[in-house]
């Protein structure tokens, strides 16, 4: 039986990696990753050596033919992400749901190996009530967007969701808009040397940006109260 192990890597320092994600990246016979170049970082610090593959959402038919194929052989095979856990908010999900239809459970063995996630470290570093969260991943760019904030405005439960530099301001613009009051906290470069959280209402945070331009870089994990 083949085995697709599904591995959480650092979301920004290397040294966030677990004993077992180590000693299973060293076992298998190939490493599935979104870019090589960022898995190489990794596997250089730890002194790993193996073949890597490239895969993430633009790969084609024939990539996941390729990962079939390996695993038909018999090979184990590692899925990674650029950073955090595979398959949330990432196309990985793709390849496992995949597999999954792809092969007979006793063909072919999917394990998790637990580790960093942005948006766990957000929440507990937060502050805000995480005993039930909803999470949203990153938001459409256009379509749908307006009813989603709508609909976190709504909510009762804590919501978080991903954000890029290049649409943080708009974001806050929305919960200024449809959420004005609602508590914010946004945690910023998680676990690297600028990692910080802020917090205040979507007006206030907006201020913070525009006094602290130089802020606005990075990844973000937004949380509404």
């Amino acid at each position: 039986m083949s085995t697709l192990y599904i591995v959480a890597t650092p979301i920004g320092n290397l040294e966030d990696i677990t004993l077992r994600a180590i000693r299973v990246l060293d076992e298998v016979d190939a490493i599935l990753c979104e870019d090589t170049r960022v898995t190489a970082k990794l596997l250089q610090k730890y002194e790993i050596k193996k073949t890597l593959i490239s895969y993430h959402s633009h790969s084609k038919l024939s990539k996941v033919e390729k990962v079939f194929e390996l695993l038909e052989e018999g090979k184990n095979l590692a899925l990674v992400s650029d950073a955090g856990t595979p398959c949330i908010s990432d196309p990985g999900v793709m390849l496992v749901q995949q597999v999954r239809e792809h092969f007979a459970e006793d063909k072919v063995k999917i394990v998790t190996v637990p580790g960093p996630s942005a948006v766990i470290s957000a929440l507990a570093g937060s502050g805000l009530p995480s005993s039930e969260f909803l999470f949203l991943g990153f938001l459409p760019h256009k379509k749908g967007r307006e009813t989603l904030f709508k609909e976190i405005a709504a909510s009762e439960r804590t919501v978080a969701f991903y954000e890029s530099p290049h649409r943080i301001l708009k974001a806050l613009e929305s919960l200024q808009k449809f959420a004005p009051e609602k508590k914010i906290v946004i945690a910023r470069e998680l676990t690297k040397i600028y990692e910080e959280f802020i917090s205040g209402t979507a007006t206030e945070l907006l201020a913070h940006f525009e006094m602290h331009k130089d802020t606005v870089r990075g990844e973000f994990v937004v949380l509404v109260g």
